[in-house]
């Protein structure tokens, strides 16, 4: 028997590669979405109708989180129709690396992903006739990352599906490829479409120009702290430049992984000693990112809900021996001695490995299968100033820093993405406010900028923060002598991965 409802199926049955991976939910093993036009409709028109049958969920907040994410699909594939514009709905359905976790006997997975594999050609066909809206920006962005996913392809594949495989995957680089050199050079979606994205994926209204005003004044507030905690290392330098100075103090290419275990085991303890967050179980294991994701620096791949309990992988990506020797260089800061800290607190504890032991609690079935982005990442991103306001590495301001150079490119995000999709701004004009506000420059900057053009909702990691912190206020007052952080971090974590307009349920059920 099904243990999810109809509706909750219906929505699950249109993003199968996130709620495989990250709610666990192993019925989808061996299976690509289809994302063909006809595919799609059929999908959305199942979840109007399941959802028009009901019933509604008993309890009031699990039923608003619900009727959020049926709208958001509603949105993002029916009125925006982004399997049509944006090869990201299309490669998270032929990603491989999903299967490498141990949340199952190895054969089964092998099995699962050779199934998977096998559906690749059909898939792809799917990929190259519907992404007919592809604008060139997008396409050039993510030209390297579709390349990159023939790294999952195993190499003890059946050699006839390999083949077929790997025929395929050349087609959608050379689509992407003339795409990018053909495309429409405008990637904006414009105001109406983003707000309809953003508000129905959080379930609540947004205005632009508010959130913008929020961004701009967050930004001028992390610059000061910057400038604070900079002038605890070197008076009188401009912040900015002593932080380009910094970063270049790393591991070298063969010590960054140890370097992000012995800040794994620093983070778990700190983050146990002070009590901040509801369970403190579970393994945490570091080791390589799988070669398909190693365009990520660094990234969590937890124990989902809907799985047996198991290690959780913290993945760290350092820079190919071949690349040349600048760019091994700059992928190698992000790993210094200032930032690494700081990225391990947000990927693992009080970060994303904590919160993953609390969703494999929480106490309704659409909480653990349904997660809002914004609340993931800003919880994450909210974890990190949480660390600095309790004291995690104190005595040494690096850590500080870091955390307010890792926020002033978030905030960035969000400045320019509202830029690039509702205010003309380029790609190129973006880099410049990166290379302006943070410590990012050149090629970095310019990868942060194209972000936008396919990632439109990169700005949830500080959207998320302001409004996990500005509820953490209204907690404090509402609650006075009985608020701890212990208290407020327990009733958020306990509703799951709320849409950000549901947050208001944790003081009011606290």
């Amino acid at each position: 028997m099904d243990d999810l409802t109809p509706r909750l199926r219906s929505v699950c049955d249109l993003d199968i590669a996130e709620v495989r991976e990250f709610s666990g939910r192993h019925e989808y093993d061996g299976a690509i979405q289809d994302l063909s036009r006809d595919g799609v409709r059929a999908g959305l028109a199942r979840l109007a109708q399941a959802s028009a049958a009901g019933p509604a969920l008993a309890d009031p907040h699990d039923e608003a989180h619900l009727a959020a994410f049926e709208n958001a699909a509603s949105v993002w594939l029916g009125e925006q129709q982004m399997h049509r514009r944006n090869p990201i709905v299309h490669m998270s359905a032929l990603e491989l690396a999903c299967y490498d976790r141990e949340y199952a006997p190895q054969q089964q997975r092998d099995e699962a992903r050779a199934a998977h594999l096998a559906g690749w050609p059909a898939a792809i066909d799917v990929a190259i006739e519907t992404l007919d809206q592809l604008s060139a920006p997008v396409a050039a962005a993510l030209a390297d990352g579709v390349r990159g996913l023939a790294g999952g392809i195993p190499a003890n594949a059946d050699d006839r599906v390999k083949q077929a495989a790997l025929a395929a995957h050349s087609r959608l680089v050379t689509h992407v490829d003339r795409a990018a050199a053909d495309g429409d050079p405008d990637p904006a979606l414009g105001s109406a479409a983003l707000v309809a994205i953003m508000s129905s994926a959080e379930g609540m209204p947004v205005d632009l120009g508010k959130l913008g005003e929020r961004a701009d004044a967050e930004r001028d507030r992390l610059t000061a702290l910057l400038a604070e905690s900079c002038a605890r290392v070197a008076p009188g330098r401009p912040p900015l430049d002593l932080a380009r100075e910094l970063v270049r103090d790393h591991p070298d290419a063969d010590g960054v992984i140890e370097a992000a275990r012995h800040w794994t085991e620093v983070a778990i303890a700190f983050t146990r000693e002070h009590d901040l967050v509801p369970y403190q179980d579970g393994e945490c294991r570091v080791g390589p990112a799988p070669e398909s994701r190693r365009w990520a620096m660094a990234m969590m791949s937890p124990a989902a809900p809907g799985e047996p309990d198991g290690p959780s992988w913290y993945h760290i990506t350092p820079p190919d021996e071949s690349w040349p020797e600048q760019d091994r260089e700059e992928w190698l800061e992000v790993f210094s001695a200032t930032t690494l800290p700081g990225i391990t607190v947000h990927e693992v504890a009080p970060g994303h490995f904590s919160h993953g032991r609390a969703l494999r609690r929480a106490p309704a079935q659409v909480r653990r299968t349904l997660h809002s982005p914004a609340f993931v990442e800003g919880w994450a991103h909210y974890a990190e100033e949480l660390c600095v306001e309790e004291g995690f590495c104190g005595g040494d301001p690096r850590f500080a820093i870091g955390i307010w150079l890792e926020a002033l490119v978030r905030v960035t995000r969000l400045a320019c993405a509202i830029g690039v999709h509702t205010a003309g701004m380029t790609v190129e004009e973006g880099a410049r406010r990166f290379e302006a506000d943070t410590h990012l420059a050149g090629a970095a900057a310019l990868a942060e900028a194209r972000r936008a053009t396919f990632d439109p909702t990169y700005g949830r990691y500080t959207w998320g923060k302001l409004e996990i912190m500005s509820l953490r206020e209204r907690a404090r007052k509402e609650w006075g002598a009985g608020f701890s952080l212990r208290r407020f971090h327990t009733a958020m974590l306990n509703l799951g991965s709320p849409p950000l307009g549901l947050l208001g349920t944790a003081v009011e059920r606290g």
